[in-house]
């Protein structure tokens, strides 16, 4: 078996970690592969860093017909079998690629998978939407990052057969060894010893929630003064969420430190990480989080209860809901005990139900089906 996979971000969020871990686990299974990826982005660089063959691709939206002959030709030259797009851009490029390397080839075009990682609507509620045309021609299978995404999906009109559920995972190898426990984030941030860490990591958008976080901030300051928040990540909402801190009252106890590659260390130092999203497919960080064996208080929203039953592995509230959301983070300042049970049980879910190893076996499965009956 040998897999093409392609992804157009230039930026490294959670979608990317998953191609990587993807590409990781099946070198180790001893699948043939490669990752085509923009001139200069993140994901190609570290791909390259660890190994993996990755080489640069040029590809100016999802419409580059240039684009996508150059794909089609090393589709043809490399004989892949599976073409799997891991970005809504790379989709497009893929699906027209395979159609012109079966033209090439004079034979059978490659099988063709698409990640889908978010639980939004494909219909752009345009009065000409051609949506469902893209997600049904030349496309083999959607492999649907949470149970929550395939729904929407049938509910859009996608035939149940295009659809499979492959939980995203998290590599529990990276937590154990990449951890700096001698960094003094205190001392970093300028947090006093004793006072409450709330952290969250995340793109900051408004789907995200943090929004809500701040809304929520208030009641549990008015508690835990010295607690401070942490929002890690970059993102178009970033300057907007500084402005509301500042209206709040709040800018002192906010931290915004940014894009960090320390991520599993900053969760080691975190006392709960909230995930206040009103949108998502699945959410990778929380993952992590629970992998960290962190309390979590996060909203139902979307695939997370897939990953988190409430009061089992984390709390969960209802989306844009801060009061629910600062009465949670105030649970688990005041039980710290029970918190830390909450989060022992997360960790435990995490290795048995969503290891990345369960990822990689769940996606051989869809490629190996497709391969059987012909592609």
């Amino acid at each position: 078996m040998k897999v093409l996979h392609i992804n157009t971000e230039r930026t490294w969020r959670g979608g990317e970690q998953q191609v990587l871990y993807l590409m990781r686990g099946l070198r180790e299974a001893g699948v043939e592969q490669e990752l085509l990826a923009v001139p200069d982005s993140v994901i190609l660089r570290r791909a390259q860093d660890d190994g993996l063959p990755a080489v640069a691709q040029r590809m100016r939206g999802e419409v580059d017909i240039g684009a996508a002959r150059a794909i089609a030709a090393r589709l043809a030259a490399g004989r892949f079998d599976v073409v799997h797009m891991h970005t809504s851009h790379a989709h497009t490029l893929g699906v027209l690629a395979a159609r012109f390397a079966g033209r090439r080839q004079r034979g059978d075009r490659p099988a063709t998978v698409v990640s889908r990682r978010v639980d939004f609507s494909i219909h752009k509620r345009r009065l000409l939407d051609f949506s469902r045309l893209k997600y049904t021609w030349g496309l083999d299978r959607i492999v649907c990052v949470s149970e929550m995404i395939r729904r929407v999906l049938l509910a859009d009109g996608l035939p149940p057969e295009l659809l499979a559920v492959v939980h995203s995972g998290v590599d529990l190898s990276r937590f154990a060894g990449v951890i700096d426990r001698s960094h003094d984030y205190r001392r970093e941030f300028g947090v006093p010893m004793g006072a409450p860490v709330i952290g969250n990591v995340a793109h900051c958008a408004a789907h995200k929630g943090q929004r809500d976080l701040l809304d929520a901030a208030p009641a549990v300051l008015a508690r835990f003064p010295e607690a401070r928040f942490v929002i890690v990540g970059e993102g178009e909402l970033l300057p907007a969420l500084k402005e509301q801190a500042r209206a709040l009252g709040i800018a002192d106890r906010l931290l915004f430190p940014g894009f960090r590659t320390d991520v599993p260390s900053l969760l080691a130092w975190f006392d709960v990480f909230c995930f206040p999203s009103r949108q998502e497919g699945l959410g990778t960080s929380v993952l992590d989080a629970l992998a960290m064996g962190k309390p979590v208080v996060a909203t139902a929203a979307g695939g997370i209860p897939e990953m988190i039953r409430g009061g089992e592995h984390g709390l969960l509230v209802a989306p844009a809901d801060p009061r629910a959301l600062a009465d949670s983070l105030l649970w688990m300042l005041d039980h710290r005990e029970q918190a830390a049970a909450l989060g022992a049980a997360g960790r435990l879910r995490v290795q048995h139900e969503f290891s990345v190893e369960h990822t990689v076996a769940g996606t051989l499965v869809q490629y190996e089906e497709l391969l059987a009956r012909g592609g």
